[in-house]
């Protein structure tokens, strides 16, 4: 599929739908249900989900799509697929729980194993971010209120580091890491769902470590915008993350926005007491 802005447009209408399903099930009392891994399940989520699913699909026909709400029959041949939509209709359903407004809609185009469009969008304020790797790549966001601005990943200064950690997922090599004395110093902001990677894409963070477990379709749609913004989303190793893998769960990765620094050995000496 060739990618240009009104295609990009339609998908930023999409997430914008999905917001708003979710959106019907934020105020009030909200049904948590739980998945076999023990992670929560809203109304919200399934709304979210066919609302995008139903859109995607008359938009283009064509191309299947992979939600985390979609049964695991939906996408049995999902090896076999060159091109196809990852979908998370609702990313930080704890955020969604605790009425934070920090959870998000992630759409996310894959060809081959490489995430070429992505958008995520903040229902509660409208805000939304965008990346896209045609022949004119750009990431830019939009602030809610109709102003658009485009993303760079800043230049790092270890004496003075943005470090960003998930408000419920730090994991205890994570912990170790922020407590290292090469740390001090470093200031340490905490955010909910694929809004980490966003800080970074935006040049407000410098480095986003995870070591906890994460899913295709929690990094797809960001993973994008931060590599067109200019940053890196690889795994513990140094390698890229790819898509279309033999398991849907990622490794432990680590997204930062300037590759100069060599984070991947920064990471290693700072937390290796601490098992991952």
């Amino acid at each position: 599929m060739e990618l240009n802005s009104e295609i990009l447009n339609k998908i930023i209408e999409v997430a914008k739908a999905g917001g708003e399903a979710a959106l019907t099930h934020y105020h009030g009392e909200i049904e948590v249900e739980y998945k076999e891994d023990d992670s929560p399940l809203t109304l919200a989520d399934k709304a979210a989900h066919e609302v995008i699913c139903k859109l995607l699909s008359e938009l283009t026909p064509e191309i299947p799509i992979m939600s985390e709400e979609s049964s695991e029959d939906e996408f049995k041949d999902r090896k076999n697929w060159q091109t196809y939509w990852v979908v998370d209709p609702l990313d930080g359903s704890k955020e969604f729980i605790k009425k934070s407004g920090q959870f998000t809609v992630n759409i996310a185009l894959i060809e081959g194993n490489e995430s070429v469009l992505g958008v995520v969008y903040v229902p509660v304020t409208e805000v939304y971010y965008c990346g896209y790797k045609g022949d004119q790549p750009r990431a830019w966001m939009n602030n809610g209120r109709g102003e658009e601005r485009e993303l760079n990943c800043r230049q790092a200064n270890l004496d003075h580091l943005i470090v960003v950690a998930s408000r419920d997922h730090a994991g205890p090599r994570v912990k170790a890491f922020l407590e290292a004395d090469a740390l001090e110093g470093a200031e340490v902001t905490s955010m909910g769902s694929s809004l980490k990677f966003c800080l970074v894409a935006d040049g407000k963070a410098d480095f986003y470590p995870r070591v906890v477990p994460t899913m295709e379709w929690d990094t797809a749609a960001a993973q994008c915008i931060v590599e067109v913004a200019g940053g890196s989303v690889t795994t513990l190793e140094g390698e890229r993350l790819t898509y279309n893998k033999d398991d849907l769960r990622n490794p432990s990765l680590l997204s930062f926005g300037d590759a100069s620094i060599p984070w991947h050995s920064f990471f290693a000496e700072n937390s290796i007491s601490v098992e991952g």
